[in-house]
């Protein structure tokens, strides 16, 4: 091969794997970041609920626990807070839903449970200590424990009820997803 033909071929293949490399990062959303706490015991918090009383995650093991993070001013937890009741309604005593409440004002907070009827425990993480320790950096996000206390999946976004289903199954039998998923979604504040 010819000195020009080697530099020809060595400057296309320099030149495609920019294109793909280019195509891949223009595919990503560059915001997402997928949790290295999916398979892991999840995160101990104490939450004080809008009822008054407090539960610290460690208490509700035994249980299947679906942990949700949101605020009253994002549209996709108002678009979805219809079907997680529904959803909740249908589960068993082995099932928790925990609504984390974050980067919103308290009335709006108690103002969003009733337009909404939500009656699964719901409480305020005020100064983000909670979300921090989780890694949220958009709302609604989920995050699925299985009896055993360990995260199961995590779902950034609105989450179909399909999903929703299958994912509480899975963590009832504390199999962790390989891929977290996505949906519409409300970066916080």
């Amino acid at each position: 091969m010819s000195p020009a033909a080697r530099r020809l071929l060595l400057t296309l293949m320099a030149v495609g794997a920019l294109v793909i490399l280019l195509g891949y990062g223009f595919y990503r959303d560059p915001r997402y970041i997928p949790s290295p706490l999916v398979g892991n015991p999840a995160p101990d918090f104490s939450l004080t609920l809008f009822d008054g009383r407090e539960v610290r995650l460690s208490e509700l093991r035994g249980k299947t626990v679906m942990l949700d993070f949101w605020a009253s001013w994002c549209l996709p937890c108002r678009a979805e807070a219809r079907d997680l009741e529904a959803a909740w309604k249908r589960q068993g005593d082995d099932v928790v839903f925990l609504g984390i409440n974050i980067q919103d004002k308290e009335a709006d907070a108690r103002k969003f449970i009733e337009e909404f009827g939500i009656t699964f425990v719901n409480g305020r993480d005020p100064d983000g200590k909670i979300a921090v320790d989780y890694g949220v950096w958009g709302i609604p996000e989920a995050f699925f424990v299985s009896p055993a206390g360990r995260i199961t999946y995590k779902h950034v976004g609105a989450i179909p009820p399909a999903v929703l289903a299958a994912k509480l199954e899975d963590a009832r039998r504390d199999r962790a997803s390989a891929e977290s998923g996505r949906g519409e979604h409300q970066t916080i504040r």
